[in-house]
């Protein structure tokens, strides 16, 4: 029985912050010392942060992270850690891992598998290394490994995947298995989206298992770069089976989990597996270590209690916009929000989030600490989180002649529910001022018969200097609050609506919006109290309240059902189907609709995706919260100038004539 505690830490870093990256990592590896970890993996690209972007092509940039890991490198004597940075080697630059070993850097090993789709760039900056490659690189006058290296530390042997490298069909833990690794380290900088961490603990407890090893994997945490939130979520598994699971979503710089592995045990479970053909030649760099002896534990509890129920999505998107927001907010320094309270779903949903956001700090850190992480803006007179969101948040509803009581009063109770500071504007003056202007000018009266879609937007645009102005008084962040659906049929007023530094919750469809307020009525989440006020809000058909009371006005009206649109979105952009095919999986999933309507449906969406294109390129930066987002900045690339599917729509209609 061969013994070794292990850790995992997941550290809430800043990109080019080289004071505050340090700080945290070598926090992190005092706290691993101070438990009695051994060998300690930290994320993926920690010392520089991992949303650098471009700034990767500095040589600068390069050579501070080096310098930083030279200087960090005492504080792991005694102690193996892993520690993520850029390398620069023979004119390529190289995502790598620095395996510290009693002070000192044993070596690197680089990245194999570099993040290309969705929201990653990696091979913009960086190049994959090559299989079974390894260099010598000179640091601080003494040569070490660099590549596709086996580290064999006191006799037990250490590989790494980095992050995408465990993603791959071809892991280059199969090959490190073969010769004879006992522990694969996985530093990782994995965003969060909707019901990723399962697939995240299946590759970590399968690779241990297929491996016959010890799994030890580390993610960022938090809003570290301004779009991309990490969850955290430390994963440690041996032989098989997850014995220690990190919390996720933290309000704390840093977080360490920690276990007790058996290397024998893993060792003599793969010498029992007829098919293991392992290699016998030992080609792992040896790197002298001495390990304490340790004692048997009993295993420890593992599981997060809010993932347990049956509304885990809506728990995830509470506490990742909630903590999104947190981190925004103290890495710019600002001083609040402001939010333009309609009323309606959808900028209720954005205040409620930022009430969240307190409350969970709060539980945390204690009010204290949430008053340290908060330091720049002036928090002394705030006894508790709704005290807090008092002094943070700042809503404002801003009525014209067609705003009616029905969301003044919802706004009012949402906003007096969480304990928002709460305005009302009546802007309908400015309004008509706007109107009475271009009438002039143009020679004729404008009429809801002949200007209606700009006589819709000019009441939203009229509301956007008043909440700027609002914001800009106190250095405080103007949210947006447009959601996915009407992103992606441009059912938003530039410069109205889509106002803000921020728009959290864009990577958000409106039929899931709407069920989670529900959710957060009447149920709300763990550990936390439901906010029964939404009532008056979900009870409302969605509208934008821009047209005379008389017209009935529903975005659902001037769209479609919410239900169907999303799913229109979801097969026609995520899915990358044609008209024709969108259609017909339409039929399937929603029978109740007749062939004209659904083809009306259909051809709506797409010449209002195609035409609107240059509307989604202008929203504020949004979270990523879904691997289906439409953000062209992080996901969904399409030309603003465009054929608009002409050819395709025209297929559809000779299809359903047919029918």
């Amino acid at each position: 029985m061969r013994l070794i505690k292990v850790g995992a830490g997941v550290l809430n870093q800043t990109p080019l912050d080289w004071e505050g990256n340090r700080g945290r990592i070598e926090q992190a590896i005092a706290r691993a010392r101070a438990e009695g970890v051994t060998i300690l993996c930290l994320p993926e690209l920690c010392i520089t942060g991992y949303g650098c972007e471009d700034a990767f092509h500095s040589p600068g940039l390069h050579q501070t992270a080096l310098d930083l890991l030279l200087e960090i490198a005492p504080a792991s004597g005694g102690m193996i850690a892993s520690i993520g940075l850029p390398l620069f080697y023979n004119r390529g630059l190289y995502n790598a891992a620095a395996l510290l070993v009693d002070g000192r850097v044993a070596g690197f090993t680089a990245k194999r598998y570099l993040a290309g789709d969705g929201i990653h760039y990696e091979p913009r900056w960086f190049k994959a290394w090559p299989e079974g490659h390894v260099a010598e690189i000179d640091v601080a006058g003494r040569s070490v490994p660099l590549g596709d290296v086996l580290f064999d530390c006191g006799g037990v042997k250490l590989g790494f995947e980095i992050c995408e490298d465990a993603w791959v069909a071809n892991r280059p833990g199969g090959a490190m298995a073969l010769q004879g690794v006992d522990i694969i380290l996985n530093p990782s900088a994995s965003h969060f989206a909707f019901g990723k961490d399962d697939v995240r603990q299946r590759f970590v407890t399968e690779g241990s298992r297929a491996f016959g090893v010890a799994y030890l994997y580390a993610n960022l945490l938090g809003n570290e770069a301004g779009r991309i939130i990490y969850d955290g979520g430390a994963l440690i598994a041996s032989g098989g089976n997850l014995v220690a699971v990190g919390g996720r979503f933290s309000y704390r710089d840093v977080d360490l989990t920690a276990a007790v592995v058996d290397i024998t045990a893993n060792r003599m479970m793969q010498s029992r597996v007829g098919s293991f053909r392992p290699e016998v030649d030992d080609r792992a760099v040896d790197v002298p270590f001495t390990y304490p002896d340790l004692a048997p534990v009993a295993p420890v509890a593992l599981g997060r209690s809010w993932e347990q129920g049956e509304h885990v999505k809506e728990e995830e998107m509470a506490r990742a916009v909630a903590l999104g927001l947190f981190d925004y907010l103290r890495k710019s320094r600002a001083g609040g929000f402001v939010v333009s309270l309609s009323g309606g779903a959808d900028s209720s949903a954005v205040s409620c989030l930022v009430s969240l956001m307190a409350h969970f700090a709060a539980a945390e850190l204690g009010i204290e600490g949430l008053r340290d992480k908060l330091a720049h803006i002036d928090l002394a007179a705030c006894a508790g989180p709704r005290e807090v969101v008092g002094r943070l948040l700042t809503c404002v509803y801003q009525a014209t002649r067609n705003s009616g009581p029905v969301t003044r009063n919802a706004a009012r109770q949402v906003a007096e529910a969480i304990g928002a500071r709460f305005l009302e504007l009546d802007v309908d003056a400015m309004v008509q001022g706007y109107i009475d202007l271009v009438s002039g000018a143009v020679g004729r009266p404008l009429a809801w018969e002949s200007d209606d879609v700009a006589l819709q937007n000019i009441q939203a645009r009229a509301r956007g200097p008043s909440v700027w102005l609002l914001a800009n008084l106190d250095q405080r962040l103007l949210l947006a609050t447009s959601n996915r659906s009407e992103a992606a049929v441009g059912y938003a007023t530039m410069d109205g609506d889509t106002c803000g530094g921020l728009s959290p919750i864009a990577g958000i469809d409106k039929a899931f919006l709407r069920r989670w307020l529900v959710w957060l009525e009447k149920t709300g989440p763990s550990g936390l109290h439901p906010i029964p006020a939404l009532a008056a809000v979900t009870v409302q058909a969605p509208t934008a309240e821009l047209r005379p009371p008389a017209s009935g006005q529903t975005d659902e009206g001037d769209l479609m059902p919410y239900e169907l649109l999303d799913a229109i979105e979801g097969s026609a952009i995520r899915d990358r189907r044609t008209p024709i095919e969108v259609f017909q999986e339409m039929r399937v999933r929603f029978p109740a609709y007749d062939v004209a309507t659904l083809v009306t449906y259909v051809e709506r969406f797409f010449r209002l995706f195609c035409r609107n294109q240059w509307k989604r390129e202008r929203y504020a930066p949004s979270f990523h919260l879904d691997d289906k987002n439409l953000d062209p900045k992080t996901w969904c690339r399409f030309p603003i100038l465009s054929g608009g599917y002409e050819r395709e729509l025209g297929e559809l209609r000779a299809y359903a004539a047919r029918l």
